[in-house]
């Protein structure tokens, strides 16, 4: 691991979420400085299972919001789901980013194996404050990626993991199957094309020589992160791992298909899959083949998650303890 994490827990306030839970802010201490989290503990018992939820890429918040337009509010739902099943939860804010912006001034100095680490000091935070032998890494997206990476070096501290929307292909051929599928890209594809294939060489892309349109793709400052995300391989890194898996995922996913679930799936023979019907990105039940419907889920934090996820995700925590 690049940095060490030496973990602390705080409990710093409290807010009522239901009559039965009470949502805690609590903080994990990395060498870089304070993170901090969401966390719920369904009753006032010791002892009952408890996951660490890691938000996606981007400025993704701990309730799963971005303030680029997304306002579904599916990773509290989630919590606030597993909750009254008996699951207890923290939801993070990433390093440099809203409530864990504390000894980071610069959200974009980061890489995976910071992610990671910090992953894996929330895994004690989590065990600690649930008074249990150990937790669990709920990932979603991106997240999937960084318990995928945690769960390589967690030690017992780690129950399983459980991968929601996750990718199971290497990031470089998600992105070239995105940008092929959309005919908008048609007049700039091929310069999308050869900016992924300079950062998967390890290189940076000149910003400068590519068209006006694509440049936010690729802007300098997070190109480092780009470089090391892009080198990661999941099915090679779920192939490796001892502990309970599952992977969920949704058919009208958008971003993350379900050749990315049963690409894991493949890799390791172990986990379980679950896939659901109608379920998108932000964990939405919406038409196929409905794009409007698609896009309005990502911001209706009234809308509530695909009937059955919290129930399959509980289940496999609980009959696992």
């Amino acid at each position: 691991m690049k940095r060490a994490a030496l973990a602390a827990a705080t409990l710093l306030c409290c807010s009522v979420v239901s009559p039965s839970l009470a949502e805690t802010v609590v903080e994990a201490r990395v060498e870089e400085g304070v993170l901090k989290g969401h966390m719920l503990l369904p009753g006032d018992r010791s002892g009952q299972p408890v996951a660490v939820i890691i938000p996606g890429s981007g400025p993704t918040d701990h309730d799963g919001n971005n303030p680029l337009g997304i306002n579904a509010g599916y990773l509290k739902m989630l919590a606030e789901e597993l909750a009254e099943k008996g699951i207890g939860s923290i939801r993070i804010d990433k390093r440099g980013m809203f409530s864990s912006k504390t000894g980071f001034p610069d959200a974009n100095d980061v890489r995976m194996a910071d992610y990671a680490g910090d992953a894996i000091a929330w895994l004690k935070v989590a065990r600690e404050k649930a008074g249990t032998d150990c937790a669990w890494l709920v990932g979603h997206s991106e997240g999937g990626l960084v318990a995928l990476i945690a769960a390589q070096m967690a030690g017992p501290d780690l129950c399983g993991v459980v991968l929601v929307s996750a990718p199971g292909r290497p990031l470089g051929e998600i992105l070239r199957e995105q940008f092929t599928g959309n005919p908008a890209n048609r007049p700039v594809l091929s310069q999308l094309l050869e900016a992924t294939r300079t950062l998967e060489r390890g290189e940076k892309v000149d910003v400068a020589s590519l068209p006006g349109i694509v440049r936010p793709l690729f802007p300098e400052s997070i190109q480092g992160f780009l470089i090391d995300l892009l080198s990661y391989k999941p099915a090679e890194l779920i192939a490796k791992l001892k502990v309970p898996v599952l992977i969920v995922q949704g058919d009208n996913d958008l971003q993350v298909k379900v050749v990315d679930a049963k690409n894991l799936s493949q890799a390791q023979p172990a986990a379980q899959l679950k896939i659901f019907p109608g379920m998108n990105h932000v964990l939405k039940e919406t038409p196929k083949d409905n794009l409007i419907a698609n896009f309005a889920a990502y911001g209706d934090a009234e809308m509530p998650l695909a009937a059955g996820l919290s129930d399959e995700i509980a289940g496999f925590i609980a009959g696992r303890r």
